[in-house]
């Protein structure tokens, strides 16, 4: 027995030996030495070395030159091997959402927000608790609100979505289904101007349980007490960024808040919000909307449930590899209570709104939204608007197509109005692309403005 004992200690002795001198191997220097992530991490930093000048990025998904070296995919404006040669004839590119214009502090936080993974990572359909969100991450997301004051999550549920776009579907579904007290579907409504994916959505589903029936307003002055209505509310508004409030009220009425847009680099946050449904994305909040990754606060268990069903059979849930990536970024913006970021991306869209207005300010012929200075609970100060578009408007009687004036006289293309529930007269121009794509549609208007006076001082450079 003792023999027994004795060969049983020699052999558990040489078990931690072993497991010593691994320890030892990888950790040299009071620094842990790379093994298998070696060569990823390599290939990641010789990819964001190469500089395509300054107008354009290399992409690790990218194409790869000679099967060597990565190619440049250049920015709005730009071309050639190396994205230096500028396009004259080009248009403005002032069309989508992009938020790349965030895209300069990720790159002062490139250690922080790195992700290496291995390739057995979260292979899974779940996590080891069985479900299908990362419970520190829904921490995070808590968190962050509380930091932030934009939203109420306590005694609330968290569903996470592939963006805000399977979220808003998620939700439309819950609602509709509940609809037991009726045999008609219920009125989808939208206060003028909207976000167009919520008609979009709700065509191209086709549900028995609900229909698109447009302006808000308009079905407020002919429905009665007992029509089932679904109101979705963008606040700050997609395309002016205006803070709204649901039209509709009584037991009949349902609201789906459009949140993506309420963070302090787009936004006063006058109180935290505490809608019955409330949708967010990464995509606004850090800029990366290639990760489609967004949440849903929730106060209602039951509709909690219906939306977490409706992720369920769509999609299986969010990918994992989306989810760790907003869990990586989130623990930067976190790391100082998120005032880096915020103050990064209010003052970098606050100056461009600044320029864009001093420019149309010369004209007669163009207007834009007026939004007022407001007090942010966040900043702790009043601060100036830093909308995430410029909703611009043709005066003149004869401009009715807006959108056809600017891509014909200025060569810039924004977004119709008639694209938002609205007039021609109107054109989105977006504030949230590359510093690139700013600088182009900047000069491109003070140009239009020259115009129609004599050359005064314009802002043309982003300082």
């Amino acid at each position: 027995m003792a023999k027994l004992q004795s060969s049983y200690f020699v052999c558990f002795a040489f078990s931690i030996f072993v497991n010593l001198l691994l320890v030892l191997k990888l950790y040299v220097g009071g620094e842990w030495e790379l093994s298998w992530s070696r060569g990823a991490a390599e290939e990641a930093e010789h990819v964001a070395a190469v500089s395509c000048s300054g107008h354009g990025r290399a992409y690790l998904d990218g194409l790869i030159l000679d099967g060597k070296e990565p190619v440049c995919e250049c920015n709005s404006c730009y071309g050639g091997p190396d994205c230096s040669q500028f396009l004259t004839a080009c248009a403005a590119n002032a069309d989508s959402g992009d938020p790349l214009f965030l895209e300069p502090f990720w790159m002062q936080h490139a250690a922080k927000s790195a992700v290496v993974v291995a390739g057995w990572h979260r292979m899974s359909y779940t996590f080891a608790d069985q479900s299908r969100i990362s419970a520190k991450l829904e921490r995070h997301i808590r968190k962050l609100h509380a930091i932030v004051g934009n939203a109420v999550t306590q005694g609330r549920y968290i569903v996470f979505g592939a963006g805000s776009t399977q979220l808003l579907n998620a939700a439309l579904h819950a609602l509709s289904s509940n609809n037991l007290s009726s045999s008609s579907p219920a009125s989808v409504v939208v206060s003028v101007p909207y976000y167009r994916l919520y008609q979009e959505q709700a065509e191209f589903v086709r549900s028995v349980d609900y229909k698109f029936e447009g302006d808000a307003a308009v079905l407020q002055n002919i429905s009665d007490a007992n029509t089932n209505v679904i109101e979705f509310v963008t606040s700050p508004n997609n395309p002016d960024g205006k803070l709204k409030k649901a039209i509709f009220q009584g037991s009949n009425a349902k609201a789906i808040y459009d949140r993506v847009y309420y963070w302090p680099h787009f936004t006063a946050i006058p109180a935290p919000a505490d809608d019955d449904i409330m949708i967010f994305s990464i995509s606004k909040l850090t800029g990366h909307a290639g990760s489609r990754f967004g949440w849903a606060v929730v106060k209602d268990e039951s509709v909690y449930k219906r939306m977490s069903e409706s992720i369920q059979i769509s999609s299986l849930g969010v990918s994992r590899d989306a989810q760790l990536r907003a869990l990586k970024l989130l623990n930067v913006v976190l790391e100082t209570g998120g005032k880096e970021i915020f103050e990064f991306g209010y003052n970098k869209v606050k100056r461009r709104w600044e320029k864009l207005s001093n420019t149309l300010a010369l004209s007669n012929r163009f207007s834009l939204q007026k939004i007022a200075p407001q007090y942010c609970t966040y900043f702790k100060k009043t601060r100036k608007p830093s909308p995430g578009y410029v909703w611009l408007k043709c005066e003149r009687e004869e401009d009715k197509d807006c959108y056809a004036v600017l891509q014909k006289e200025a060569n810039i293309y924004g977004r119709r109005g008639s694209l938002f529930g609205a007039e021609d007269r109107h054109v989105r121009l977006t504030l949230l692309r590359s510093q690139d794509d700013f600088d182009i549609l900047l000069h491109r208007l003070n140009q239009l403005v020259l115009k129609e006076s004599e050359p005064q001082k314009l802002f043309v450079n982003e300082i």
